[in-house]
């Protein structure tokens, strides 16, 4: 009798067992799918990102790349050195404007705004040296085919500090890299 129950009980694990080795791989993911994911491990996360330093060297270009991974959104600050262009990088529910607390709508599933510690304009003569215009999409970008980017606004630029909106899919993990010359803000595809 013990060794019928055991029998059984075997015969059932081994059932459960081939059953489970027997499901499709693409049940759970393709070939092409496990490959991306290995190949995209970021680890990033999707918490507030500071760097508390600044500079009076102006911006004067914003631009966006697509990658394998992720979209790149760049901040050119010609000049300027990684130690001292600061930033603050965060999901924010709605984009407010500083100074003024205007909102400014930003299409997307969720909202990243970047502030960049360096003026849009010449701080000894107040010219512009970047030509977005408030509330407006930034010149130049052109999101078609993004994965992840679906909108940009400009939010202005006040006492030192430029502001952008960066709309996006979902709330993803992103990386900031403050380095000569640029900021850097890279949005993963997934998690």
């Amino acid at each position: 009798m013990v060794r019928s129950r055991t029998v059984w009980a075997t015969a059932a694990l081994l059932t459960a067992t081939l059953g489970v080795a027997a499901v499709p791989a693409t049940a759970t993911a393709t070939p092409a799918t496990a490959a991306r994911a290995a190949a995209c491990p970021t680890g990033w996360g999707s918490l507030a990102k500071t760097y508390l330093a600044g500079t009076a060297t102006p911006l004067t270009n914003v631009r966006t790349g697509r990658h394998d991974c992720y979209d790149r959104f760049v901040v050119d600050v010609p000049g300027a050195g990684a130690a001292e262009l600061g930033f603050s990088v965060a999901y924010v529910d709605r984009l407010y404007q500083d100074a003024s607390g205007r909102p400014i709508p930003v299409g997307g599933g969720a909202i990243l705004e970047v502030r960049v510690n360096a003026p849009s304009y010449d701080p000894e003569t107040g010219t512009p040296t970047y030509p977005g215009r408030v509330a407006q999409p930034l010149p130049g970008v052109n999101l078609a085919g993004y994965s992840t980017f679906r909108d940009t606004r400009y939010a202005g630029s006040f006492e030192g500090v430029t502001q952008f909106g960066l709309g996006v899919r979902a709330r993803l993990p992103f990386r900031v890299q403050h380095l000569a010359d640029h900021l850097v803000v890279d949005v993963a595809h997934t998690w």
